[in-house]
């Protein structure tokens, strides 16, 4: 194909056909979408395995591109739970009769057609296609070619009901993998009205840098606990564990552990045997080096600058020594990617400046990062967490799939 502008042509033009649907229509089709994707759980882990097979085992990636039964359950689980929220869209927001007698509404409505390009996560492709349907936008899909098998089973299974309904296919456009087509993508202002960018740094700067379409940030996670000396040792050692290795593949795991002195050699007695039980690697600075060189820790390395503010996706984190409250939000200032925070703490008054001065999406207290996700805020799944301030922060999800009209009903007023 010389050109991606045909298909966002058809896409633009169907967006309406979408738009026009009612909560009862669009519910149907999310219904009828996950009940397609678990009868053919067999094809679509069939493409999965052809996906997943061209990635070596060691490679983070794979994780979060393998799907089995019970994955796709879950997410089908998760779009069923966006069929049962409100509709975002003919909301009033706001109404007034003016003093001239025309009456005045703001009400939400669809963006329109919603582009969102991302790397090997074929969950995406579906919980992206759901928000949409149930938001009254087109999407238009550029996953990565890591996944390209896993997509287009996905999409083929969700054009065969747009279909079976008499809807155009083209509400729903995945794009060829072609990296060559990503800038006429990122040009497409004419047809595309608002871009999400999903997967790493390098992905969200590139899109940042180049596109002509106003974009919404998410993706990439560089998330700290900061453990204070007032900690519950046990408490956070858990905590950390957790959000260190329960999946380390995605971006609200844990990255780095900041740590005060006066708790740090009990605290890393606490933690070494479950890391030492995934094999995390561990970077750490020359005081937390130095006791767990006396521990006997085996997978240890000493910290270098670049491994903080680094985004690890893998059993692997640092370790930094803070003398101070200030010091760990300086250095969370300096190096987070604002998307998770969290602090382990016993001094309540610690715990709420930390949670008003931190500057991320999401901050937590005595609770693991992995909870930054659409589906465990209630808010059925996401398209990505949201990292700058702009529209929307945090889980981007069905209520920011929207924006505002403003709508007048006169009688022959004029100005």
């Amino acid at each position: 194909m010389s050109s991606i502008i045909p298909l966002l042509k058809k896409t633009k033009a169907a967006s309406s056909q979408i738009a026009a649907l009612n909560e009862t229509e669009k519910n149907y089709l999310i219904q009828e979408i996950s009940q397609n994707i678990e009868k053919k759980i067999p094809d679509i882990c069939a493409a999965n395995k052809l996906d997943s097979d061209k990635l070596d085992d060691s490679n983070p990636k794979k994780d979060r591109l393998f799907l089995d039964e019970q994955r796709i359950l879950d997410i089908t689980k998760d779009i069923r739970k966006i069929s049962s929220l409100p509709d975002p869209t003919g909301e009033i927001l706001y109404e007034k009769k003016l003093e001239n007698g025309i009456d005045l509404k703001k009400i939400s409505v669809s963006l329109g057609v919603v582009g969102i390009i991302y790397e090997s996560r074929p969950n995406v492709t579906l919980d992206t296609i759901a928000l949409c349907i149930k938001s009254g936008n087109a999407v238009v899909l550029r996953g990565g070619s890591d996944a390209e098998n896993s997509n287009k089973k996905i999409v083929e299974i969700v054009h065969e009901v747009l279909e079976k309904n008499n809807l155009d296919k083209n509400i729903v456009q995945l794009l060829p993998v072609d990296r060559e087509k990503v800038s006429e993508f990122l040009q497409a202002e004419k047809y595309i009205d608002i871009l999400i960018p999903r997967g790493s740094q390098n992905l969200i700067n590139f899109v940042r840098e180049n596109s002509k379409i106003p974009t919404i940030e998410t993706g990439a996670g560089v998330c700290h606990t900061f453990v204070e000396k007032t900690a519950s040792i046990k408490k956070s050692a858990q905590i950390v564990i957790n959000a260190k290795t329960q999946r380390p593949s995605v971006c609200n795991a844990l990255d780095t552990i900041l740590l005060q002195p006066e708790i740090a050699k009990e605290f890393l007695e606490n933690i070494v045997s479950d890391f030492e039980k995934f094999k995390v690697e561990i970077f750490a600075d020359d005081f937390s080096f130095e006791i767990l060189k006396k521990l006997n820790y085996p997978f240890l390395f000493s910290a270098k600058p670049e491994d903080f503010g680094r985004e690890f996706l893998d059993y692997k984190c640092s370790i930094k020594i803070v003398k101070t409250f200030e010091e760990a939000l300086e250095h969370i200032e300096k190096f987070s990617s604002k998307h998770s925070e969290a602090i382990c703490s016993e001094d309540q008054n610690l715990i709420e400046k930390f949670l008003q001065k931190a500057d991320a999406a999401a901050v937590y207290a005595n609770a693991s990062t992995r909870f930054t996700d659409g589906g465990i805020f209630g808010l059925g799944a996401e398209i990505g967490i949201s990292t700058q301030k702009l529209h929307a922060r945090g889980p981007f999800a069905l209520e920011k799939l929207v924006t505002e009209k403003w709508v007048m009903k006169g009688n022959g007023q004029i100005r």
